[in-house]
């Protein structure tokens, strides 16, 4: 083999490795970039502690989570517009948001503001109504 061969080898062996290694760094970077959306997607904290501040957003028919996203960013309700919209399309309230003008608080979570968003009542109310509808058969029922 002569010099100049071994020397080509050589070279492309290191740019091999080199392509190898930024290739490497940039999964690693991607990947750390992933699971800190991940993880904020599911703990992100509200604005403010309570009490909080009130604040009036209006929902306009056709607004997808991006759009809505914004909106809460601008009033303080979110820190990120995009995270917001991931947590919107992964919640069990992506297609229940209905238009219209609702008050929502900076002590809210976005799965909470969603939940409002979306008419639905909370899972603990919902018990406590059942439980008291319940009671008050039980008692009918006792009667006659």
């Amino acid at each position: 083999m002569s010099a100049s061969k071994v020397v080509l080898r050589i070279l492309h062996v290191c740019i091999s490795i080199l392509v190898f290694l930024l290739v490497l760094f940039g999964l690693v970077k991607l990947g750390g970039q992933a699971y800190d959306l991940g993880y904020r997607v599911f703990t992100e904290r509200p604005m403010e502690n309570e009490p909080g501040t009130d604040v009036t957003v209006r929902v306009s028919e056709g607004m997808n989570a991006l759009s809505l996203g914004t909106v809460l960013e601008e009033k303080g309700l979110v820190r990120d517009n995009k995270l917001f919209a991931v947590q919107m399309m992964l919640s069990a309230y992506a297609k229940k948001v209905k238009p219209g003008l609702y008050t929502l608080n900076t002590h809210q979570t976005a799965r909470e503001m969603l939940k409002v968003m979306a008419a639905e009542e909370p899972k603990e109310e919902d018990k406590e109504g059942k439980k008291d509808e319940s009671s008050k058969d039980s008692s009918k029922n006792k009667k006659k």
